[in-house]
This record gives structure tokens, C-alpha cells and sequence, in this order.
């Protein structure tokens, strides 16, 4: 099929080459001629495993193209948006970059193509948005196609999904779309994957819903590492146990120092913020306190450092080991390690901070940090030594060579991933997170 991908970001970045390896015929927008011309020339403009090596394969294969002029994408049977929906200033997404994205490709939008909504948007906006489209071009029609994508496994998660979900009108027309949509995604429904045929509220509700639900679940743990840290509990444990209950299930119960990154923060806060406007605030009010659980994460960290360095971290060499929010992203949005990097810093620290792909997105945010080149630099005379991204690489750190190198053999394990005991045999002070 011909598409076209409108938007280069994380999202359209990695759905444009993936539709691409799936054959497709893909013409990708964005207003960004930056942008444009890195991933013209094969160049991934941010870290994602997988995306270098499947935009190589395409851009050799002549099935992509990528331009800021959106009159290329006339003629596509299938325009895929999508373009980002950051938190505004009251908590509530801004719709700006979704409008104008609209705006700019409603006019090449002929009767019997389809605008497949993929950005993470308040429920009710497709319905908006599909009226507009249907009064400007009638015979088009406007779907909505949730993405579920996991940073560090994106190309994956877009090739390979878990499930797909269409959000399409009633009648004719959503049909139509039902079909054209399955013939997008017709490899991997050959192999299997679930498909979901809903009105447009339910889909953009699934999106949502999903991240609400893990923010939740995250926050449940951290709220028991709260409690687990006071009675002498071990969290990691208690996780363990209560991961067995199949209602239950072990996944997103490690406790830590909360989620980050560029989705469940500010998704949970577009979501309150969204019930509040039809009125039904009380239903999600709880997500005021799984946000208010997840950020007081952080302040807990700082004070745990603070405590382990004998009451003030003021002089002190501060090993940081993590900035991006997750492993294998240099996604630092919203990122407790470098949030946790730069309060150590303002209360007089000296920050090592290193991590295998974030330092340079890090340095855009926070350049009065010292970034190191090497975990060993950042390690070498640390009075403290924070884990606080669970990369492989601290994960298979040899204690016994760490403490050769600090000046004090003290380690918080802000992810619970080090092999406690290991780190205690070697020497260190240790403490994890509820444990």
C-alpha cells in the first residue's frame, strides 16, 4: 500500500520504517528539516535498538521517503498521524501539534482514503477531528489506531504487537477502514495477533486506561517500599509473593524510583484533567495520589543519600550511574535519575553522572552536570555510588573491582537490580529501594 506517516518523532520515526519493512510504500512528514534530512541519510535521531538497521534496510529498498513538504503525501490510500501531545501548562495535553498536523493534511486527503489517528489523545477528539474531516473532504474517513509501544523495543512492538485496536465509525465507512487496516497490518495478523474493532471513544480510552492502570501498579509497590522500608520488610519480595496470584501477575511491581519518560506522566495528568472537563473528576481522582506516590520517590533517594553520607552530601563525590527514565532509551523526559542527578548537584554535590546512550540528551537538559565517558570514570573516588538506571551494564558491574575504585564503599540501588549480597561480600554499605 502507499502511506504516509505524518510526524517524525519517536512515534512516526519507528511506525514510518516499520511500515516500510513490511513492504509498504511510505512517504513520512515532518516539519522539522533537521529532522528530516538525519533520517533521510540513515540516521536515527534518537537511540532506539532496531530503528538504525530497519531505516537502512528501507531507505535502500526505496520503499521510504522522508520530506517536510506534506503535498508528497496526495495519493497515500492510508495517512498515518502521528505527531506528539505534550502536557499544557494545566496538566491537560496540548492539541496544537495534532490540529495543525490535521490542518496541513486535510487538503491532500482525497474521498476514500483513510486518517489513522495514532498520538495518545483525549477522548472525544477523534469524533472532533472526524467531523472536520468528513465536512472538508466528504467520502474520507477518520479512524483511530492506538500505538503500545515500549520504549527500547518499539520497532518490535510495531512489527510484532501484543494486539491491535481500530476505533472506527459505524456503518460503510467503518468497514472500509476495518479492511484497509488489515491489509496495513496483514503480516502480523497472519501470525496471530488479536484485533479489536471498537468505537473511536473505546479506542482512545484503551491507550489511556493502559498507562493509568501500570502507572497504578507501579505506584501500589512504591507505596509498599515505603511501608516495607519502615517495618523491615523486603519489598522485592513481597513482590515476588504477590506476583504469583495470577489476578495479580509479577510484571510492573519492581520497586524503584518511579516512572518516568514521555508517556505515563503526563498521560495520567491529561486523563485527570480530561474527566475533570466531563465532569466525572472523582473517577480518576486517585491518580493524584499515584502521581504524588511516584514523585515522592525521588525526594526519598536524595534524602537516602543524604543520610548515608553522614547527613549532608555538600563536598561530596557522587557516583551517578543512569540518567535515561528506562535501559535501552536516551529518552532523559521526565527521568527520576537525572531529576535525582540535579537535586544532588544543587545541594552542593559533585555529580559523576554516566550513562551507555543518555549523556547527550542529559547534557541538553542539565549541562552543569559532570558527565564521564566511562563508568569507571564516574566511579573513581565516589564517596556515594547511586544505580539508578537498570542497564545491563551495572547490573553485571564486579563489586570487588567498584570498590577499588571509590573513595567509600557505599552504593544505593535506586532499581533494585544488583545482586545485594555480591555487593555486600564485596565490602559496600548497601541499600536498595523497600528493602
Amino acid at each position: 500500500m502507499r502511506i504516509s506517516v505524518i510526524g517524525c518523532g519517536y512515534l512516526g520515526a519507528v511506525h514510518a520504517a516499520s511500515m516500510a519493512k513490511l513492504g509498504h510504500d511510505v512517504v513520512a512528514v515532518d516539519v522539522d528539516p533537521t529532522k528530516i534530512e538525519r533520517l533521510a541519510a540513515g540516521e536515527a535521531p534518537f537511540f532506539e535498538p532496531g530503528l538504525p538497521e530497519i531505516l537502512d534496510e528501507a531507505l535502500g529498498s526505496g520503499r521510504i521517503r522522508f520530506t517536510t513538504d506534506m503535498a508528497e503525501v496526495a495519493g497515500a490510500q492510508v495517512h498515518f498521524l502521528a505527531v506528539g501531545t505534550p502536557q499544557g501548562p494545566t496538566g491537560a495535553a496540548d492539541l496544537r501539534y495534532v490540529d495543525a498536523a490535521m490542518a496541513s493534511l486535510t487538503p491532500y486527503v482525497s474521498a476514500g482514503q483513510f486518517v489513522v489517528g495514532k498520538s495518545t489523545v483525549p477522548v472525544g477528539t477523534a469524533a472532533r477531528l472526524g467531523a472536520d474531516l468528513s465536512a472538508a473532504v466528504p467520502g474520507a474517513t477518520l479512524v483511530w489506531n492506538p500505538e503500545f509501544l515500549r520504549e527500547g523495543f518499539a520497532v518490535q512492538d510495531t512489527i510484532s504487537p501484543d494486539r491491535f485496536v481500530y476505533g472506527v465509525p459505524e456503518g460503510e465507512d467503518g468497514q472500509r477502514a476495518v479492511a484497509a487496516l488489515d491489509e496495513v497490518y496483514e503480516t502480523a495478523l497472519a501470525e496471530g495477533t488479536p484485533r479489536l474493532v471498537v468505537d473511536l471513544a473505546t479506542a482512545e480510552l484503551v491507550k489511556i486506561s493502559a498507562n493509568a492502570f501500570l502507572a497504578t501498579k507501579i505506584s501500589f509497590i512504591n507505596a509498599m517500599a515505603e511501608i516495607a522500608e519502615v517495618v523491615g520488610a523486603d519489598v522485592t519480595a513481597l513482590a515476588d509473593a504477590i506476583g504469583h496470584d495470577a489476578r495479580i501477575g509479577r510484571k510492573f511491581l519492581n520497586a524503584g524510583l518511579g516512572f518516568g519518560g514521555g508517556c505515563l506522566p503526563k498521560d495520567i495528568r491529561a486523563f485527570q484533567a480530561r474527566a475533570d472537563e466531563l465532569g466525572v473528576g472523582e473517577s480518576l481522582a486517585f491518580l493524584a495520589d499515584v502521581d504524588a506516590t511516584n514523585l515522592r520517590r525521588r525526594a526519598h533517594v536524595v534524602e537516602l543519600a543524604q543520610e548515608m553520607l553522614g547527613g549532608a552530601v555538600a563536598g561530596k563525590r557522587v557516583a551517578v550511574l543512569g540518567l535515561a527514565f528506562k535501559p535501552n532509551s536516551d529518552d532523559v523526559r521526565d527521568s527520576p535519575a537525572l531529576d535525582i542527578a540535579a537535586r544532588l548537584l544543587g545541594l552542593g554535590a559533585t555529580v559523576a553522572a554516566y550513562d551507555p546512550e543518555a549523556v547527550v540528551t542529559a547534557r541538553r537538559v542539565h549541562p552543569e552536570l559532570d558527565y564521564a565517558e566511562t563508568a569507571t570514570d564516574a566511579l573513581t573516588g565516589a564517596d556515594l555510588v547511586l544505580v539508578l538506571t537498570e542497564w545491563n551494564e551495572f547490573r553485571e558491574l564486579d563489586p570487588a573491582a567498584v570498590a577499588s575504585l571509590v573513595a567509600s564503599p557505599v552504593v544505593i540501588d535506586g532499581r533494585n537490580c544488583l545482586d545485594r549480597e555480591a555487593w555486600r561480600a564485596a565490602g559496600f554499605t548497601y541499600r536498595g529501594m523497600g528493602r
